[in-house]
């Protein structure tokens, strides 16, 4: 019993010429073919079907009745075919029902506004599933149990291809009535004072200790937390310090008791990145969603394999 595992799908393109030409030489002609290899194709599909396929008449060849009734359904196929080969479908957002899963730090949640607002208005029917990047930010891209990773440079991140989102750099918070901190913070009383040190990675120091060590000095980490949300409350109601990036730390002296100081020594800036897995370069779907991301934070984004460069998120 014949199979489709064992069909050559060139003699169906050697068919549907033989039908449209009604000539094997014409059919070679449209083929590139000698004519000698569209005779013997002839002489396969006739043993493949149990059927003359074509006959010679004195009008020419014409084709079986078994033969015209595969014409044009053939013909569709192979169209059907050729476009889901070589035209892959595109995307429409707005009328796409596909879900992306975002794997981020909870620092993501002071982005996640414009962007859930930019989703929502040009695919409503697309849904966002934002998931924690974990102790391995990339594994998830590696497996396709995600789309894309939101944050900064991280072991592994060399794998993946990156579109950087937006420029970032630090800045201090503290209570607004914090009664050892003036409108400008000195370095001494920074050293001096104790600190809070978000860490998601919940390992060492951060950019701020490498660079106090530059200069010789070093600081108290009086609470150590892997939670961008959770530490400005306690600094609201204490006497701590919180080295923070200056968008997080906007939304948050809007939303608590805190405000904005510079800090005293240089610091250095760092790339909000979007990374993501070659395999999904030229999705349809994955090229509006990072699109669509890079948009809503009005950044000014490129492609690179190099891993980005700036400070690691532990401040």
């Amino acid at each position: 019993m014949a199979s489709l595992e064992s069909l050559n799908l060139n003699l169906l393109v050697t068919l549907d010429a033989l039908l449209e030409a009604r000539s094997v030489t014409a059919a070679a002609r449209r083929l590139g073919l000698t004519q000698s290899a569209v005779s013997h194709a002839l002489g396969r599909l006739r043993a493949l079907l149990g059927d003359a396929v074509l006959v010679r008449t004195p009008a020419g060849m014409v084709p079986t009745p078994r033969a015209a009734a595969l014409e044009a359904p053939l013909r569709r196929a192979l169209l059907g075919l050729h476009h889901l080969v070589f035209e892959p479908p595109g995307f429409d957002p707005g009328a796409s029902t596909r879900t992306f899963r975002v794997a981020t730090s909870d620092l993501f949640a002071v982005f996640l506004a414009p962007v859930v607002a930019r989703s929502r208005a040009d695919a409503p029917g697309v849904d966002l599933d934002i998931v924690g990047s974990g102790a391995d930010p990339f594994e998830g891209l590696e497996s396709g149990a995600v789309d894309v990773a939101i944050g900064v440079n991280a072991p592994g991140a060399e794998r993946f291809l990156r579109l950087v989102l937006l420029r970032e750099r630090f800045v201090c918070l503290v209570r607004t009535d914090h009664p050892e901190v003036g409108e400008a913070l000195d370095l001494d009383t920074f050293c001096r004072l104790p600190h809070a040190l978000i860490s998601p990675s919940g390992r060492g120091g951060g950019a701020v200790d490498a660079a106090l060590a530059q200069v010789g000095r070093s600081r108290r980490i009086a609470l150590r937390i892997k939670f961008f949300l959770a530490a400005p409350f306690a600094l609201a109601r204490s006497d701590l310090i919180l080295t923070a990036p200056s968008r997080l730390a906007q939304e948050l002296a809007a939303a608590l008791p805190l405000r904005i100081v510079e800090p005293p020594l240089a610091l250095p800036d760092f790339d909000l990145c979007l990374f993501f897995h070659e395999r999904l370069r030229d999705d349809p779907g994955h090229r509006w969603l990072r699109g669509m991301v890079q948009a809503a934070l009005a950044g000014e984004g490129t492609v690179s394999r190099d891993p980005p460069g700036g400070a690691s998120l532990d401040p």
